[in-house]
């Protein structure tokens, strides 16, 4: 499928039409290769890759040098596609100053055309930095794994008043700070859909709801790859897991059974030319 690159204009036109917006997350050139020719319009390079691909128990333990080798490989497959790059766990906390500088890393190294952060009001001002050096920034609030811990685990943020409250402003902070789209993951459906409703920039749900703006998977999660733990949230559209391990059982079988390689498999030679072959070994002495 050839589509045209969207940008952070044709997001904010999709909301404003009530065009839903869709994405999923990519981390290597192959499975890129697939998402590029689909009719997904973003891909996010999330720091999930460190469970995923990496094995680890959560996002934390992954950094910038290993997110933009990611980074990277997405890049190369996704010519077609807006690519966002994840900033991990401690990136962009420290300073200001040094946030804006991985967030131009991840442009100019990762080949990304935007960078998303966690948080609310409190990295407000970071994003406004990052966006005045001309970055687009992706904001992303309500379960955070970064700060999972904090939180309580991985549970559903904003289910009281106070907590609503909190996200609505939180929200706001960061559209005042220049995000161009703003993350909600594992929020109230009714408190997403009253945030995407006050917003002038596009909600992209995960766990929060039928009326964000948009939806986005992992992608391992949506086509069946990855069964650690399946949050309540993901709709597995294939079982892809299922296929993998059929086929190499059926490969494993064919070759204990001697039915692989056939000999459409093999390479062959002249009769002559093997004859010649053993002529000269045993002439040598090796035979």
């Amino acid at each position: 499928m050839d589509k045209k690159k969207a940008s952070v204009l044709t997001f904010r036109e999709m909301k404003r039409e009530g065009r839903k917006i869709t994405m999923v997350t990519a981390y290597d050139y192959a499975m890129m290769s697939h998402v590029n020719r689909s009719d997904i319009d973003l891909v996010l390079v999330g720091d999930s890759l460190a469970m995923t691909m990496l094995g680890y128990e959560s996002t934390v333990p992954v950094d910038m040098d290993t997110m933009i080798i990611f980074q990277q490989a997405v890049s190369r497959a996704g010519r077609n596609t807006f690519l966002v790059g994840d900033m991990p766990f401690m990136s962009y906390e420290i300073s200001i100053e040094k946030a804006v500088e991985n967030a131009g890393r991840i442009m100019k190294e990762g080949f990304m055309d935007a960078v998303k952060l966690e948080g609310g009001r409190r990295v407000a001002d970071t994003v406004a930095a990052i966006v005045r050096a001309g970055i687009p920034v992706m904001g992303h609030i309500g379960l955070t794994p970064q700060s999972a811990s904090q939180l309580g685990g991985f549970t559903v943020q904003g289910r009281d008043v106070s907590g609503a409250v909190q996200l609505v402003k939180d929200a706001l902070a960061l559209e005042e700070a220049g995000a161009f789209a703003v993350v909600l993951e594992a929020v109230p459906a009714p408190v997403a859909a009253m945030i995407t409703e006050k917003l002038g920039i596009p909600t992209i749900g995960i766990g929060a709801g039928p009326h964000c703006d948009g939806q986005v998977l992992v992608i391992h999660d949506l086509l069946g790859l990855f069964d650690r733990f399946v949050p309540r949230f993901v709709k597995q559209y294939a079982a892809m897991g299922a296929e993998i391990r059929k086929a190499l059982d059926a490969f494993a079988g064919e070759v204990r059974g001697g039915q692989f390689p056939a000999t459409e498999h093999s390479f062959s030679m002249k009769d002559e030319v093997v004859q010649g072959i053993m002529d000269r070994l045993k002439k040598e002495g090796i035979l």
